[in-house]
């Protein structure tokens, strides 16, 4: 099997090549250092499974993803992220991916989620599942922020980590004025009223994680 690393840090590439390589399945590992350079590595080879990050300047992952599965609907994508699970979990299996694995899990659960990737199947980490299950049996309440899109959720946690307006907008590559209308936007569906407000709701509902 081939597997493509999509990470924006050298030295992380490094170490998930050195925990990859000891998965005997996998004969090839290649890497991408963004999503721009992800889709040129597309372009021009086959891969079986692609470990991407979920925060890379430019694309995001979750940009990366949607557009992954639209175009290589063959390629298996395990999303690994600092970012806790409460944060994009549900997010990146919903967009198609075939798990979400935090940076801070254990190795062997690396290899274990790229041998369920393999073969075309999910893989959920028991903190996710007892995760869905309490949502199934009604037992937790849904947090306000899962009415956000995909792209207002992203712009929100920026904008709750301290980004200003300029430097969301260089970051993905959008306009001040069209981040300007996502962050009205995100008030109003979370029934806020200024941006200390919306800091205030990240922080107490774990947002600011890195």
């Amino acid at each position: 099997m081939k597997l493509l690393i999509a990470d924006d840090h050298a030295i992380v590439r490094e170490g998930l090549k050195q925990i990859i390589s000891e998965i005997p399945e996998i004969q090839e590992i290649d890497e991408a250092s963004d999503g721009f350079d992800v889709f040129l590595k597309l372009e021009k080879s086959k891969y079986d499974i692609l470990l991407l990050d979920i925060s890379m300047p430019g694309k995001s992952g979750l940009d990366v993803l949607k557009e992954v599965k639209e175009r290589y609907p063959g390629i298996s994508v395990l999303v690994l992220s600092v970012h806790s699970e409460e944060q994009y979990a549900k997010r990146v299996l919903k967009a198609g991916a075939n798990g979400f694995i935090p940076k801070h899990a254990d190795p062997e659960e690396l290899k274990k989620a790229i041998l369920k990737a393999s073969e075309g199947k999910k893989y959920i980490t028991s903190h996710l599942a007892e995760m869905l299950a309490e949502e199934i049996a009604g037992s937790k309440n849904q947090p306000a922020h899962e009415i956000l899109s995909d792209r207002e959720f992203q712009i929100l946690t920026m904008i709750a980590k301290g980004y200003s307006n300029k430097e969301i907008s260089e970051t993905l590559f959008l306009s001040d004025k069209t981040i300007s209308t996502y962050k009205t936007r995100i008030l109003e569906k979370l029934n806020l009223n200024n941006t200390a407000e919306l800091i205030k709701y990240a922080i107490e509902n774990g947002l600011t994680e890195s």
